[in-house]
């Protein structure tokens, strides 16, 4: 009997375990940063772990930095996904923030490695960047969704020279701070929420972020 002709980019075994092995470490890796954070991150700890050698280990993850960035790239994949199935599904702006909120209470030590404290002596790589690019963009296209606010003012007229970070999105100035400023204070309200900052003081954090989301939706910003 002949055998079968392996099927057009299907993984040999030698791949599968190297995959196998790479998603190990990172599990690892995030139980490492949950513990004493992705500044202690150590690949000679995780390499004792799983029963290895370093040098073993620096076969799959040739740094420490390597590993970071394959975390900060899974991370920032995972919410551009999600952000992006949410508008897919019609959600507007309110829609997209809850989506966030979801995604950011279901693992806040992933939440924390993206928009949280930089790793120190860590740089991202540019494909990351525009990875992050496509979550704006999606708040973006939602935020020009909305009745448009015209109105002139200091910063919207500085953003329209200033405008790097939206990448090639043609929204105007208006719809840019709209974006700038749903980003900004919502990202502010979860991470105090996910560090533990409002324990003890006795309201519901889901209710304060939707009365904030209320707030910048009737601002019209």
């Amino acid at each position: 009997m002949a055998k079968a002709e392996p099927q057009a980019g299907a993984k040999t075994p030698r791949e599968r375990y190297r995959a196998q092995v790479r998603a190990e470490v990172k599990e690892h890796a995030w139980e490492q940063i949950a513990t004493a954070g992705a500044s202690a991150l150590s690949l000679n700890a995780i390499a004792k772990r799983m029963g290895m050698s370093g040098p073993a280990l620096y076969r799959y993850f040739a740094s420490r930095d390597e590993l970071i960035t394959e975390l900060i790239r899974d991370a920032y994949r995972s919410l551009a996904d999600t952000v992006r199935a949410a508008a897919a599904d019609g959600a507007d702006l309110a829609g997209l923030a809850h989506a966030l909120r979801a995604w950011a209470l279901a693992d806040p030590q992933r939440y924390f490695l993206v928009y949280g404290t930089p790793v120190p002596g860590y740089h991202a790589p540019q494909d990351i960047t525009g990875i992050a690019s496509e979550i704006m963009a999606t708040l973006l296209d939602a935020g020009a969704a909305r009745a448009p606010d015209g109105s002139a003012t200091p910063f919207r007229t500085h953003l329209e020279d200033h405008r790097a970070w939206a990448g090639d999105h043609p929204a105007p100035p208006a719809v840019l701070h709209r974006a700038l400023s749903f980003w900004s204070r919502l990202h502010g309200v979860l991470s105090l929420e996910l560090a533990g900052h409002f324990t003890g003081m006795g309201f519901d954090p889901a209710l304060f972020f939707a009365a904030e989301l209320d707030d910048l939706l009737a601002e019209g910003t």
